[in-house]
């Protein structure tokens, strides 16, 4: 995976290991910064899934998403469901003019950015891994908004949730 996508490696301090990735992410997990765990599994999943996966994520955390954040998190799971590129230009408006500072927003962006251009009336091709970061970011904002004590299980029950999403032995579906 880190030699897929090396701006992992930017992301994530841990050092790559020969590990299984499950076990690797689940050890993650288990740190000091479990919060790489997340990323990880963002970088891992393939970019529908990874979209699914944040999503799923950011419904569980914001379990009453209304106004912008239901439009975006909507135009996600629609492409999703869908992935056609009128549905990813979709989000990618909403994402764009989106509050940045929302998991909504970002949720939206992880299927923008999932192929495509990067910007609407031109051809500037996706980098490969902004899904991830997208994907990332949406996670990782609706966890900012968990209770301290309850930050740990919900890291650990998001990671679960983008983990049962490969097969048995890590690999993508």
């Amino acid at each position: 995976m880190f030699e897929a996508f090396p701006e992992a490696g930017e992301d994530i301090a841990a050092p790559p290991t020969e590990e299984p990735p499950l076990t690797f992410a689940r050890r993650l997990a288990a740190g000091e910064t479990p919060e790489e765990a997340i990323t990880f599994c963002a970088y891992l999943l393939p970019r529908r899934e990874a979209v699914w996966w944040a999503c799923r994520c950011v419904r569980a955390l914001v379990p009453q998403p209304a106004g912008e954040d239901a439009a975006a998190l909507a135009a996600a799971e629609d492409w999703v469901r869908e992935p056609e590129d009128g549905r990813r230009r979709a989000a990618l408006a909403l994402g764009s003019t989106g509050d940045h500072g929302r998991p909504a927003t970002w949720a939206a962006l992880a299927a923008a950015w999932s192929g495509g251009s990067l910007v609407e009336g031109h051809t500037v091709p996706c980098p490969p891994h902004l899904t991830a970061k997208a994907a990332q970011t949406a996670v990782l904002t609706a966890l900012a908004h968990v209770d301290a004590h309850e930050r740990g299980g919900q890291i650990a029950a998001c990671l679960e949730t983008g983990l049962s999403l490969l097969t048995p032995d890590g690999e993508r579906r």
